[in-house]
């Protein structure tokens, strides 16, 4: 059984070269942010906005500058750990792309290399260097396609979560 799995994959990285390695560093550590990202909003963003709320309503005076400022404090805080590597995802989104065209580069020296020894070039001696100038771009472009998809996912997220929480600390108490 896996056996199966493994082989294709085998054959996939085979065929796109090493860079397919770094493409899949990339992507791997791309969703482990983006599930990181998830996870914190899923089990800790309210308990943060509860505590920050609570925080906010136990105090006696609301009104004036400093309790002004101390509300602003609060709702950075929160508004920060919102955005905890939200640049990381989106530096990690754009790199896909980046590494995909550092394979196609590397693929086309080597159908270069093929043409150079060769001569004119056999389609079956530049075949191997054709894919690794492919494959490694093709996997960037889903990688960066599905971190897209979760970085918006996430943004439109906190942008909501951001708004509300200015909403929750109320000063008419």
């Amino acid at each position: 059984m896996i056996d199966a799995l493994y082989e294709p994959v085998y054959l996939f990285l085979e065929r796109g070269g090493d860079v397919l390695y770094a493409i899949a560093a990339v992507i791997f550590l791309l969703w482990l942010f983006i599930l990181e990202r998830t996870a914190y909003l899923i089990f800790s963003h309210n308990k943060i906005v509860d505590l920050a709320v609570q925080e906010w309503e136990t105090r006696e005076e609301r009104t004036s500058w400093s309790a002004h400022r101390i509300r602003e404090d609060l709702i950075s805080g929160v508004k920060m750990q919102l955005e905890s590597n939200m640049s990381l995802i989106k530096m990690l989104v754009g790199l896909c792309p980046l590494f995909g065209l550092l394979g196609t580069v590397t693929g086309m020296i080597a159908v270069f290399d093929v043409m150079a020894f060769i001569g004119n070039g056999s389609p079956k001696a530049m075949a191997a260097g054709i894919s690794k100038a492919t494959i490694p771009t093709m996997a960037g472009m889903v990688g960066a396609l599905t971190g897209v998809l979760g970085q918006s996912v996430l943004d439109r997220y906190i942008k909501r979560e951001k708004s509300h929480i200015d909403d929750l600390m109320t000063f008419d108490h």
